[in-house]
């Protein structure tokens, strides 16, 4: 077998598939499947400073190659996460990244100096979330609103810091060097891309908040393309995502320039999906003998 561990801000992962924010919740419907301890990590549901019920539903529809979702972060707040949940995470034997979210700079700030007192390895910011009215939409999409939250979370933790990016954006490089320049150690990327979709019966959106974000297949070549440009502009590690759904995914990612590659909406499809993305690097890597994981990053030969 090839050496599939990665390390990213200074902590090891066993490998480098990651469970996405959003898909996975805490972990416990999908051990009923298999140990937790098979994953790299796991990318916490995205949590802020209090209780969140997440928008009114129709809020998740299906799209010919992927889905779009208009959740609106629902989640039990960081107090709660930090009682009942995170105890739980940190018995698994993974590496754990606490997703983060906020409406303004002052509660992502807030919730990252609590998360300062737990034992949780990694912070991901997210400033990237377009379900969202306030915060995540405006921070991710402007320099400056990216900045401020950054150096507000920053100063909160001293934990290693991963802001997770919005593709919502006209130059994501600038966002990129933006959050580096603000104390991220890490970026991680894509967030999905805002759509939407009419049901013509009834001349109305299929999703209640009209428009929500887009994952799965159909965003991969996007994702690969971001990761690729952010790889070449910023000197921290990058975490990529955005329609991965096979090893092979995986490895393009990797070779565009990512550290770790988190998996979100094939995990909906299918429960042992990151287990199954995760055997597909390694025989990728065998037959094409090559020792380690870490020696395909970056590794694009651009023409």
């Amino acid at each position: 077998m090839a050496d599939l561990s990665v390390n990213v801000c200074g902590v090891d992962f066993k490998n480098p598939i990651i469970p996405a924010s959003g898909v996975f919740g805490y972990g416990r419907e999908y051990e009923e499947f298999y140990p937790l301890s098979e994953l790299g990590g796991i990318a916490t549901k995205g949590t802020t400073g209090a209780l969140r019920p997440g928008n009114i539903a129709p809020r998740i529809a299906e799209t010919p190659a992927g889905m779009l979702n208009s959740v609106g972060l629902q989640n039990p707040g960081i107090d709660a996460f930090i009682e009942r949940e995170l105890p739980n995470l940190m018995t698994k034997d993974t590496v754990i990244l606490a997703n983060i979210a906020g409406a303004t700079a002052e509660e992502c700030a807030e919730v990252a100096a609590k998360l300062d007192a737990t034992d949780v390895p990694m912070i991901e910011l997210n400033i990237s979330c377009p379900n969202v009215k306030q915060g995540g939409a405006a921070f991710g999409t402007s320099c400056e609103a990216a900045s401020q939250v950054t150096a507000a979370v920053r100063k909160a933790t001293s934990k290693p810091l991963v802001v997770k990016l919005s593709p919502n954006v006209t130059s994501i490089t600038e966002i990129a060097k933006s959050v580096e320049a603000a104390g991220a150690d890490a970026v991680s990327l894509i967030n999905t891309l805002l759509g939407m979709r009419i049901d013509i019966r009834t001349r109305r959106p299929v999703l209640h908040n009209n428009v929500g974000g887009l994952s799965g297949p159909a965003i991969f070549p996007v994702a690969v393309r971001m990761v690729w440009q952010v790889a070449n502009a910023v000197q921290i590690p990058i975490i990529g995502m955005g329609g991965v759904t096979t090893g092979e995914d995986a490895i393009e990612l990797m070779m565009a320039g990512a550290s770790a590659v988190q998996v979100g909406m094939a995990c909906f499809t299918d429960p042992y999906a990151p287990l199954k993305i995760i055997a597909g690097m390694n025989d990728w890597l065998d037959a094409n003998g090559i020792a380690s994981v870490r020696d395909i990053i970056g590794t694009v030969k651009p023409w």
